[in-house]
């Protein structure tokens, strides 16, 4: 890629920084813009997607604008009421991604570019960075310097080794979301959160959706009641699930892929996909250009940059932020990261992350979000637990609104009786996981939270309900009652 110094700034004419951040995501304009109220010279270099990173081109914007498009369109030919008879909808396919792709210019623009646009001492530089040793990158055969380095560079789909993949023009989730043409059909490789999400609002918008997953079933790092509930409504709107399933082989027969699959006892099977393939079978790191030989930096098994609580690789003056490193994928965290990283580099405060107590939700319908452990986590680390899950049978507001799918699942501590986890299927249940988020955190007691006011008929009277169900029926209390 070509060298394109978009902003001049600092010591940028030199080559000589007091930062280099590699990357241009949340945790690279994090870092920047805590540099830039530090006074710090400071060089980005970026390459691959452009200025923003995933979330804002090809990630959180982009499939959170399809997923309300899904459901928009889900809604007007279904009712939850038999006196509402919806009379369908017309989609039009290609305005919802254009839309689509407008907003996510104009927040690219508005969140990532306009921010540092008056920054004085930040250079912007497009190009792929390498590690000549841990003082210096080369970007197109020139040289920078800095005192500390931030690599940020996120994480792509990880494309797994299978015979014929490379050769079908598979789609990922950078491609997917650009495609103005509805696909005739998808067939989505990996049920994890990205997999499903891509499931339920393309299915949503007419296309037909079928998912293969070679573990016995969805979500499957979440306990199987979890991963039953988002089954039975993703099979209720017509979304084929083939658990059990690796796909060994990818062949292309005219219009058609062939996709050859192995089931546990041994058994094939070949399935016809008239339309694309989607690949959804986790992230990768993007180190492959950085030349991380050069410098003798750890990373973990899987690839990741290997960071302590406050950024710090094996290398002092060189920090990890984001999906490139071992710390959980999340867009708030990376920016989160990207800040201490510079805090603890350069002002010397120390901070640490702690995500025992953090919150974070799958955008499907019924949402899936959840805090803190579970119970396989919680025997796992040994602690005395006790579960409560109250259904949304017993949620008077999911009853008036005539949808009680999911439940409320809350852990506490048998000692102590504090709330050490929760759990939420419900559609807009992601609202409620903030409060047991904090509840969490600040070891909030369950009676704390029984004991607490919620107002009436709305879900977060959820979380008391199934806080007095840890010692009563909920079912045998009138309205409000404790």
């Amino acid at each position: 890629m070509k060298k394109e110094t978009i902003k001049p700034g600092g010591a940028g004419n030199k080559g000589n920084f007091d930062l280099i951040i590699i990357g241009g995501g949340s945790a690279a304009f994090s870092a920047a813009i805590t540099a830039e109220n530090l006074g710090l010279t400071t060089l980005m270099v970026n390459a691959g997607l452009d200025f923003g990173g995933t979330c804002v081109n090809v990630g959180c914007v982009p499939s959170k604008n399809l997923i309300r498009a899904g459901e928009a369109a889900y809604h007007a030919s279904h009712s939850n009421f038999d006196g509402i008879r919806p009379k369908g909808v017309e989609i039009d396919f290609a305005r919802v991604i254009k839309d689509k792709k407008k907003l996510v210019a104009t927040l690219q623009e508005k969140k990532y570019m306009n921010v540092v646009s008056d920054f004085k001492t930040l250079t912007l530089l497009k190009g792929w960075a390498a590690f000549k040793d841990d003082k210096t990158i080369v970007v197109d055969g020139k040289e920078y310097t800095a005192v500390k380095f931030l690599i940020a560079t996120g994480a792509t789909t990880n494309v797994p080794n299978i015979q014929g993949l490379n050769e079908i023009d598979c789609l990922t989730n950078e491609s997917l979301f650009g495609l103005e043409d509805k696909p005739e059909s998808l067939t989505i490789m990996g049920a994890g959160y990205t997999g499903v999400e891509i499931a339920m609002a393309y299915n949503r918008l007419g296309v037909k959706v079928r998912i293969i997953e070679f573990t016995d079933r969805v979500l499957r790092s979440q306990t199987p009641d979890i991963s039953w509930a988002l089954e039975t409504q993703m099979r209720k709107e017509g979304i084929g699930i083939l658990p059990n399933c690796r796909a060994v082989r990818f062949e292309q027969q005219g219009n058609e892929t062939i996709i050859h699959c192995k089931y546990p006892d041994g058994s094939f099977t070949q399935i016809t996909e008239k339309g694309r393939i989607v690949v959804a079978t986790g992230i990768k790191p993007n180190t492959s250009q950085l030349a991380l030989e050069n410098i003798g930096l750890e990373r973990t098994a899987n690839g990741h940059i290997a960071v302590n609580e406050k950024m710090e690789t094996n290398i002092p003056h060189i920090y990890a932020a984001g999906d490139v490193a071992n710390t959980p994928s999340f867009v708030y965290t990376a920016a989160f990261e990207g800040k201490i990283a510079i805090e603890n580099a350069f002002a010397g405060i120390e901070k640490a992350a702690d995500y025992s107590a953090l919150p974070w939700i799958v955008f499907t319908d019924p949402q899936i979000a959840g805090v803190g452990l579970d119970e396989v986590q919680a025997k796992e680390k040994g602690i005395p637990f006790e579960v409560s899950k109250l259904y949304l049978k017993d949620v008077p507001r999911a009853i008036v609104a005539n949808n009680t799918t999911g439940f409320i699942k809350l852990l506490r501590n048998a000692e102590t009786d504090k709330c050490i986890g929760a759990r939420v299927v419900a559609t807009e249940g992601g609202e409620l996981i903030q409060s047991l988020s904090m509840a969490v955190k600040y070891g909030i007691t369950v009676r704390e939270l029984a004991e607490s006011f919620y107002p009436y008929l709305t879900l977060g009277e959820g979380i008391k309900l199934a806080a007095i169900a840890f010692e009563k029926d909920v079912a045998q209390l009138s309205c409000c009652a404790s």
